[in-house]
């Protein structure tokens, strides 16, 4: 677990040292007294104070992200590294090339495209070689999405046309990572952009078939029971990208991917939100301000915490038939987020899995196996209704 000295990592680390030894650990790291997981990070210190907190003899392992050195005896010393490091785009690579190289499993809670395309283009190759599996976004991004639509088309014929679409609603508050990193992305979209044309024209799509993302325009959905809004974040951009590699989404399948507002002024107030927080990130001196707004170590209360929720909704379409299902959970960015992201690392670490290697979406490294482990872990998969449509 590298990183658990931050708000995520910590929650994580935390999560890790209730389940990791009956689920039967994340991997093996060698030395004295070693046990089944560990915790990295820069400082010896903090790490200490967290093993302390945890009361676990868990071993403690000084890495950071400038020495290289330190990186590759991470990746050597475990089946599965866990980064919370970010904003990724400043601090992530080094830890997903050491994972490249060393052939050891690597997940993260990126919500940044740009990282995660450039990683595709600068290890994706060398994974494929050493049989590394580098499984981004495995927290509130862009699991409940990815594994959810999994869930929904498989419950639709898959030789027909299907029409999926996602509509979002949370409750809940953020962490000073998680402001950092979504002004980071905010202030480069003109770079995320060309890097994601360059890895559209590297990698192709699939032969015989068609998978295809839908910008749909705010409007009142009586599925989502509110006013919806396109959002153009990574998890539609996961979700096209699993159903790519697999061939159980059907010969045209589309998506479209919303967040719901209850009513018309909140839809608003969103979009006028996001609009000028955009705008403000494009400027260094308002850049500054806004990431001033919150430190990164900051985050919700366990209070706070108890009193957050998430649902994601699912409309799919194909083959006569029309369903409604649901993901939903409790605080998604941070108490959820971290049973995410330690079951995709255990699942990687654990389970019977299909023999991939590369950088790899959720729903295409784990699929099924980590949605029945997240079941498990409290996280509820639902088909809500299912009905003929001829």
């Amino acid at each position: 677990m590298f990183g658990a000295t931050g708000f995520t990592g910590a929650l994580t680390a935390e999560y890790l040292a209730g389940v990791a030894g009956a689920a039967g650990g994340a991997g093996v790291v060698g030395g004295a007294g070693a046990g089944s997981w560990a915790i990295a990070g820069r400082s010896r210190a903090k790490l200490d104070a967290v093993r302390e907190r945890l009361a676990a003899d868990v071993p403690v392992i000084v890495a950071d992200v400038n020495d290289p050195a330190s990186m590759r005896r991470l990746a050597e010393s475990t089946k599965v590294v866990i980064t919370t490091v970010g904003p990724y785009s400043h601090y992530g690579e080094p830890v997903v090339a050491a994972c490249a190289a060393a052939g050891t499993d690597y997940v993260d809670l990126t919500g940044e495209p740009e990282f995660v395309d450039l990683m595709w283009l600068r290890h994706h190759e060398q994974a494929q070689r050493t049989g590394a599996r580098l499984v981004h976004s495995c927290g509130f991004d862009s699991i409940p999405y990815d594994l959810g639509a999994l869930f929904t088309v498989g419950q639709l014929p898959r030789e027909a046309p299907i029409k999926l679409e996602g509509f979002v609603r949370v409750g809940g508050t953020f962490s000073g990572g998680t402001l950092h990193s979504a002004v980071h992305i905010m202030s480069r979209l003109r770079q995320s952009r060309q890097v994601a044309e360059q890895r559209k024209r590297l990698e192709g799509r699939p032969a015989g078939r068609s998978v295809r993302g839908v910008t749909g325009l705010p409007h009142h959905d009586d599925t989502a029971a509110g006013w919806v809004i396109p959002a153009p974040t990574i998890d539609p951009v996961t979700v096209l990208r699993s159903a790519r590699a697999l061939d159980t989404y059907g010969p045209d399948f589309s998506y479209a991917h919303y967040i719901v507002a209850r009513r018309l002024p909140v839809a608003a107030g969103i979009v006028a939100g996001v609009g000028t927080v955009v705008a403000l990130a494009q400027l260094p001196p308002t850049r500054k301000a806004l990431l001033a707004l919150r430190d990164s170590g900051q985050g919700p209360s366990p209070d706070e915490r108890a009193k957050s929720w998430f649902t994601v909704r699912f409309r799919g379409e194909g083959g006569g038939r029309r369903l409604v299902t649901e993901v939903s959970g409790g605080d998604p960015g941070y108490s959820e987020t971290s049973k995410m992201l330690a079951e995709a690392a255990l699942c990687l670490a654990n389970d019977d899995l299909p023999e991939r290697a590369g950088q790899l979406t959720p729903a295409v490294a784990m699929g099924q196996a980590l949605i029945d482990r997240l079941l498990a872990a409290g996280i509820r998969f639902a088909t809500v209704s299912s009905e003929e449509t001829v």
